[in-house]
């Protein structure tokens, strides 16, 4: 199992499109997975957020039981059933997915946000906690800071620093978006948050759910 998704990682990477930009962004989805180790399924979960009006338009939840491994490099193929499925349930037209993870930041550049852009065709990126490959240097201590993530010699993403003093944010092209775009979209969703409002709320949400089951 592990080697045919590997290679399907490496013939889809071939379809990711790095380039392209949303004009006036107002509708982001940020979407967050929660797993219920006891009961082997997994808690999807999407909060459509509204850009200049800072508020959340639409949430959506969903339950699936997890039918692959935990296997680092390949989670996306764990989560990605469960994200299709909320991503069905939505009502409202997003601009733009945002996920709790990597996109071209991977060891294949083929992360959750690569691999769920490519299959909704849609514009998307990762904003990631923490890094998965590459390395950062010269990354400033004020708001807004940055700095290129770069693995073998490419830049795979960028370490923002979305709060002065604290650890910085990695963002990482997904599909149909350039990382210039990425980071502009991060900047956009950010209020007085490390992580920006999209998946900061879907993270609560599915956490909540997972509480109250």
């Amino acid at each position: 199992m592990p080697r045919r998704a590997v290679r399907i990682q490496r013939d889809l990477a071939r379809r990711v499109i790095r380039t392209g930009r949303i004009p006036s962004p107002t509708l982001i989805a940020g979407a967050d997975l929660a797993f219920v180790a006891e009961s082997e399924e997994c808690i999807a979960g999407v909060v459509v957020w509204h850009v200049t009006e800072r508020r959340i338009v639409e949430e959506r939840v969903v339950r699936r039981p997890t039918r692959f491994p935990y296997i680092p490099g390949l989670l996306s193929f764990r989560e990605a059933p469960a994200l299709a499925a909320v991503f069905r349930k939505l009502r409202s037209e997003p601009d733009a997915f945002m996920f709790d993870g990597q996109g071209y930041a991977h060891p294949r550049r083929f992360g959750l946000a690569c691999h769920m852009g490519v299959l909704l065709d849609r514009p998307a990126f990762g904003c990631a906690k923490s890094v998965l490959v590459g390395d950062f240097d010269l990354l400033g201590k004020a708001q807004w800071s940055t700095a290129p993530l770069i693995h073998d010699g490419e830049q795979v993403g960028m370490a923002v620093r979305t709060r002065a003093g604290v650890k910085p944010v990695f963002v990482s092209v997904g599909h149909r978006m350039s990382l210039r775009s990425a980071v502009a979209l991060t900047r956009m969703c950010t209020t007085r948050y490390r992580i920006p409002e999209p998946t900061r709320l879907a993270d609560a949400l599915v956490a909540r759910v997972k509480r109250d089951t």
